[in-house]
């Protein structure tokens, strides 16, 4: 069996010209002009390379998905680094694509792949030293089982959510895998996150789950496995070129793996999402400086924040963990 475990990164350079002029032409409503500016660069991308190197020096490949373009900094002889553009594993038929739901439905069709793979996106970083175990155990992802409910919303997040969801119904009784999952549903490694679980233990059909939003483990077998239950629905998703209520997700992918047991408890703990604002910035930074966790989410979420001010902040405290270049850079 392959142990090997590949990382791979979705990432988009919300300022390139031709990226917003081929967007502007499927999306006539798109102002070229401010679009770039919703895209804003925090200039910190090389910390995710400098991270996995540090503390992830046992990754076996990094697949870097792209439109096309590619940062300066980024030196494409790393013998590590495989970029991949969306042509070389969509079907031409579904191009130009810039939904992130259909980029990553299909991720299992890169040629190369190992089984074992991480999914990040760019705004998640190592910032603590990290084994293989941490990720997978005896084959199996690492990951944590917890219900949650679905808040009904107004916007097409909670109708992708809900479609995720839906699908594991329709495939997985849950009375039936309760009882499979064993000590893997309700697990101390979870702490607090154990409580939804049990008060959603009476319901006969799933609700939801947590998400971390954090880096997640798959194996690749599992998309392969959506693919053949539900080839309808991933060819929906991929079929839009901009995020879409008909969408699913990877994590309906995540769903199947958790409600299959074919995951092992990892604690709530190893990971954290941090949402940047101003009032919040200068916690961020002492959080990647003290490195309590071993990944963080910094979801770009707030336009009216000090932007310069707070990306200063941040580099400052990635320099702290990170002073190095690595072997991804020029």
């Amino acid at each position: 069996m392959n142990n090997k475990i590949d990382f791979v990164i979705l990432w988009v350079d919300g300022a390139d010209k031709k990226w917003l002029k081929d967007k502007s032409k499927f999306n006539p409503d798109l102002d070229v002009t401010t679009a770039a500016n919703r895209f804003r660069d925090w200039d910190i991308l090389k910390y995710w390379f400098r991270g996995v190197e540090k503390f992830a020096p046992w990754v076996n490949n990094v697949y870097f998905i792209t439109y096309g373009h590619l940062p300066d900094f980024l030196n494409v002889n790393n013998p590590k680094l495989k970029i991949i553009n969306h042509e070389d594993y969509i079907d031409k038929k579904y191009l130009p694509v810039f939904n992130s739901n259909s980029i990553e439905i299909g991720i299992n069709k890169i040629e190369g792949l190992s089984e074992q793979f991480v999914l990040f996106n760019d705004d998640i970083f190592i910032i603590k030293d990290t084994k293989e175990t941490d990720f997978f155990k005896d084959g199996l992802p690492c990951d944590e089982y917890a219900e949650n409910v679905i808040a009904p919303a107004d916007d097409v997040f909670f109708n992708i959510l809900y479609n995720d969801v839906k699908l594991v119904n329709r495939f997985f009784n849950k009375r039936t895998q309760d009882k499979k999952l064993g000590n893997k549903r309700l697990n101390l490694k979870y702490g607090k996150n154990n409580i939804k679980t049990l008060l959603l233990k009476p319901f006969s059909k799933y609700v939801g789950f947590n998400n971390p939003h954090i880096a997640q483990s798959f194996l690749k077998s599992s998309f392969d496995y959506l693919w053949d239950v539900d080839k309808k629905d991933c060819e929906i998703t991929l079929s839009n070129r901009f995020r879409a209520a008909t969408d699913i997700s990877q994590y309906a992918v995540r769903y199947f793996q958790l409600v299959q047991g074919k995951f092992v408890p990892r604690s709530s703990k190893f990971g954290r999402y941090l949402e940047i604002h101003d009032d919040n910035v200068n916690e961020i930074s002492d959080i990647i400086k003290s490195q309590k966790n071993h990944i963080v989410c910094l979801n770009d979420t707030d336009d009216s924040c000090n932007f310069e001010k707070d990306k200063k902040i941040l580099i400052e405290a990635f320099e702290e963990i990170l002073p190095e270049k690595s072997s991804f850079e020029k």
